[in-house]
């Protein structure tokens, strides 16, 4: 593995990248103020693969499309992207931030469930523990307290799953091709993808929003959500992975959901329920038991969602 010669300017890069995620937690809640989920998902998605095609004609050594795999990329970006982006957005409209990132985190759980039926993972004790810890854990957030479900937030936090369950597909499917293509030449086409898909939502929305209401709030909101979640923490996230063992980088990545639950109770004043402390404390063991427990395997995974 090639050294990098400025360590702290890469560690910095990778701890900016990691506030970028958990940041986009609390910043797509303001932003919902201001544009329907709805708007705000097909609008993200589309700007996303928009910039992704300059960018990716920009890298001197990039991967062309093999017609063979055109199928595989269209179900990558269904679920890669419509689905996990989408649904991430539709969900944190009915929930809070700090449910939304501790369901987002299960994203590994889940990933592993996938991988083992797929017959690419092998299921250790540690692995089994780490699983059941961190499902008791999100039925625990789901079924809430009194507060929480008088407010409904359960449906929100189910249609997270939702979309974290469309990151673990991708995830396991993405093994087929990610070998033969680039990190920025598979965010392309994944992204190019979903916005195909989410192309006539976006028509339907763009032409019923009330574009005067949105403000410069809601403008900002929508330009962090692309260019910092979906593009540019992405790509320094894939550059550091060259230059950083797994294991370290997973370090940093699983520091993202504390981080975004507690920006979440300090920035919009969001209660800490017994139910959430419980709840979230079960998901981080569990994924934690699961990715560094004996004959684990660390591996940092992309941000579910986020």
């Amino acid at each position: 593995m090639e050294r990098p010669r400025h360590p702290v300017l890469l560690y910095t890069l990778v701890l900016l990248t990691v506030l970028g995620w958990s940041f986009n937690f609390i910043i797509a809640k303001i932003t919902l103020s201001y544009i329907n989920p709805f708007a705000l998902t097909s609008f993200r998605i589309e700007l996303s693969g928009l910039l992704m095609v300059p960018i990716y004609f920009a890298q001197p050594r990039r991967s062309r499309l093999n017609r063979k795999d055109l199928w595989t990329f269209v179900v990558l970006g269904f679920w890669g992207v419509a689905v996990n982006r989408g649904l991430f957005i539709v969900g944190l409209n009915y929930t809070t931030a700090a449910h939304s990132a501790l369901i987002v985190a299960s994203g590994p759980i889940l990933v592993l469930l996938l991988a083992r039926a797929y017959k690419l993972e092998k299921i250790t004790r540690a692995k089994i523990t780490g699983m059941a810890t961190c499902f008791a854990g999100v039925a625990i957030l789901v079924a809430g307290d009194e507060l929480h479900r008088h407010a409904g937030t359960w449906i929100g936090d189910l249609i997270a799953l939702g979309g974290t369950c469309g990151f673990a597909l991708y995830t396991v499917l993405a093994k087929r091709v990610a070998r033969q293509y680039d990190t920025i030449s598979m965010n392309t086409f994944c992204n190019l993808a979903g916005a195909i898909f989410l192309f006539p939502l976006t028509v339907h929305e763009a032409a019923r929003l009330d574009w005067s209401a949105v403000g410069a709030a809601g403008w900002l909101g929508l330009a962090y959500t692309v260019l910092v979640s979906s593009i540019g923490a992405y790509l320094i996230f894939f550059w550091a992975l060259a230059h950083l063992p797994a294991s370290r980088l997973a370090v940093f990545t699983y520091l993202e959901t504390p981080i975004a639950a507690l920006l979440a109770v300090v920035i919009l004043g969001e209660s800490p329920t017994l139910a959430l402390l419980i709840g979230g404390g079960l998901i981080l063991l569990g994924v934690y038991l699961a990715e560094f427990g004996p004959g684990s395997e660390a591996v940092p995974v992309e941000t579910a969602g986020a």
